[in-house]
């Protein structure tokens, strides 16, 4: 029975991979990231507290909900497909799949600020850098932009691609949607500002939690990943990578968003970070790798370049862990 499921598994994921990558997210209203946000929404106009103990716990509560919301949903919704028929199941199960990852939605959304910059529309850059980033973009260069963009893709290689890969390819879409749910209240709560200092405390911890691991591998990923291209171009550097990773890869207020954006400006052979505005105010950052080069709007490419060879790599370990399993069983 476990071995028949983990083949319906398997080719759910492979399928939903190749579709996420072919056909990135649909912007629908019913898109299932997007209830769970509705979802944290709701639930903090509901809960919110403002300071202190209380505002700990009620931000603490609105996890559970949330987290136990989307596995309870996410769970009957997976068993109930597969009690029906298998194919249906692999068929629910791919779709779930589908909507976890990122991969195809990253490329495009940071694709649009490359060509805005090779077609000399700064402005239009800025616009369309400020749909991924979470940094004010109004009077950032093509230099600060070409920047924010590589840095957000090194980042959500993690968050959007290898993560979600990883806790789908363990636990199933429920893995997969539970990260996604924590994912998203670090992404709605977790900001360290008068209104969010207590109550967004615990959804930072439990992102940090749940990153922690995946941001490593996907480190470790990437840096095979540049390894690999840079047989075929000088563009890429493995052992720059490496170096730069181990060295920089703690220089963030985030124990996690430094190991992917180290990698990708060591491998780039560019510098990531320095100090950034957020809601107008000025946030000191540390600088990531070394400029042996100025930055230029084809690094968004090559970091998006980099970004599906991770996911390649990391797909393949899945692959041959999941065949040892199946050798041992």
């Amino acid at each position: 029975m476990m071995k028949e499921y983990m083949i319906c598994h398997m080719t759910a994921l492979s399928v939903a991979i190749i579709l996420d990558i072919v056909i990135p997210d649909p912007q629908v209203f019913i898109h299932p990231i997007r209830l769970i946000g509705s979802l944290i929404a709701r639930l903090e106009r509901m809960l919110y507290r403002k300071e202190g103990r209380v505002a700990v716990i009620s931000g603490s509560f609105l996890c559970f909900v949330v987290i136990l919301t989307v596995a309870a949903t996410s769970l009957l919704l997976a068993c109930a497909s597969y009690r029906l028929d298998s194919r249906f199941g692999i068929i629910i199960e791919t779709v779930m799949t589908y909507f976890i990852l990122a991969a195809g939605s990253l490329r495009n959304e940071s694709m649009k600020v490359y060509s805005d910059l090779v077609a000399a529309d700064t402005e239009k850059a800025r616009h369309d850098l400020s749909m991924i980033v979470g940094r004010d973009t109004q009077k950032l260069d093509t230099d600060g932009i070409t920047r924010a963009a590589v840095e957000t893709v090194a980042e959500n290689t993690s968050d959007g691609v290898v993560a979600p890969l990883i806790y789908t390819a363990l636990l199933g879409p429920v893995g997969g949607f539970v990260y996604k749910a924590i994912n998203t209240m670090d992404s709605m709560l977790a900001y360290r500002n008068d209104r969010y200092e207590y109550f967004g405390k615990a959804a930072a911890v439990i992102d940090d939690a749940a990153n922690y691991i995946p941001s490593r591998l996907c480190a470790l990923f990437m840096i095979a990943s540049a390894g690999v291209y840079g047989f075929f171009s000088k563009e890429y550097s493995a052992y720059s990578a490496y170096r730069i990773w181990r060295r920089d890869r703690r220089r963030h207020k985030s124990p996690n968003s430094a190991q992917t954006e180290s990698v990708c400006a060591g491998a780039l052979g560019i510098r990531l970070g320095g100090d950034s505005y957020y809601g107008g105010v000025l946030v000191k950052k540390p600088f990531i790798g070394d400029e042996t080069r100025p930055v230029r709007p084809d690094d968004i490419k090559l970091a998006v370049y980099l970004m599906f060879g991770a996911e390649a790599v990391c797909t393949a370990v899945i692959y041959i862990i999941t065949e040892l399993i199946s050798t041992f069983r």
